[in-house]
């Protein structure tokens, strides 16, 4: 699984994002470029602990331990899979901010690939360094795909 730490990919994601503007047609699920763009920047901004999450019940963990390792194995996602509430971007948003937003992201989550200690996920508990950048890139390929990027 390629990772966001890693410098090829790292600048591949940038370049895919940069390729997005307000012609760029989705090609499954409901969000616009830009409401995309925003929903992008949790993850990682939670990762670099400017976001929370509040952590999930007792049953909620276990169903969210079992899709862990989907978080950073080489299977793609599905198309259309659904997007929990508390993560779903309906309101309009701007194109050019949210890429703006999203690129910085990208760029300060990126400055982390020497790091080796990482907080836990709150849903979904300890990932390592490697994981931490494998996940971060499935979630962003998955939605530069949905824009044919």
């Amino acid at each position: 699984m390629e990772s966001i730490f890693e410098e090829t990919t790292y600048n591949s994601v940038l370049d895919r994002i940069a390729h997005i503007d307000e012609t760029t047609e989705r090609q499954w699920g409901k969000m616009s470029a830009a409401q995309m763009f925003c929903h992008c920047q949790f993850p990682l901004a939670l990762a670099l602990g400017r976001e929370t999450l509040k952590k999930p019940n007792f049953l909620m963990k276990m169903v969210m331990k079992s899709f862990k390792t989907s978080m950073y194995d080489d299977k793609l996602w599905k198309q259309g899979l659904p997007t929990v509430k508390r993560f779903k971007v309906t309101d309009d948003k701007n194109l050019a901010e949210e890429k703006s937003k999203l690129t910085a992201l990208v760029k300060d989550f990126h400055q982390e690939k020497s790091k080796t200690s990482w907080e836990p996920h709150p849903a979904f508990g300890e990932f390592t360094r490697d994981q931490w950048g494998q996940m971060q890139y499935k979630h962003l390929d998955h939605h530069l795909r949905q824009f044919g990027v």
